[in-house]
């Protein structure tokens, strides 16, 4: 299950975080994407330790927790999308076809002439789509 899903601006400010759980955890899920930025970072600075090629946006899983996975994806503006997830066996195909999805849904809320780049995102069609993404992850491999 994905508790959080946040997008960071190339800068690691926060465009968009969602919390998928009770509000008693939205400081922790926070804390998390936080601390992911640093592996981001690391990765991004030194990608022959990393193993992805220079097209990969997919930087797989970037740490576990003990209760989650954390997983990142960059795009090529170098905004940056975290997934924060309980599910401890999820499979990289899955990810990587949510973190498509999830970017899809970016470009469109970004794309939208009323939004200023660099600044959250706050559009209430994003949030619904984004739920709608959220909600289906994991579904086609269930079948």
């Amino acid at each position: 299950m994905i508790v959080c899903i946040a997008v960071v601006g190339h800068q690691n400010n926060p465009l968009y975080i969602q919390s998928f759980t009770e509000a008693d955890d939205a400081l922790k899920l926070h804390h998390i994407v936080h601390c992911s930025l640093d592996v981001v970072d690391e990765r991004v600075n030194n990608p022959k330790k990393s193993g992805p090629t220079l097209n990969e946006t997919f930087l797989g899983l970037l740490y576990p927790t003990e209760n989650y996975k954390v997983y990142g994806y960059l795009t090529n503006t170098k905004v940056k999308f975290i997934l924060v997830t309980t599910d401890l066996d999820v499979r990289d195909a899955d990810v990587r076809n949510f973190f498509r999805r999830f970017h899809a849904a970016y470009v469109d809320a970004v794309s939208n002439p009323f939004h200023v780049p660099g600044k959250k995102i706050t559009s209430k069609v994003f949030a619904e789509r984004v739920s709608a993404i959220v909600k289906s992850f994991g579904l086609s491999s269930a079948v």
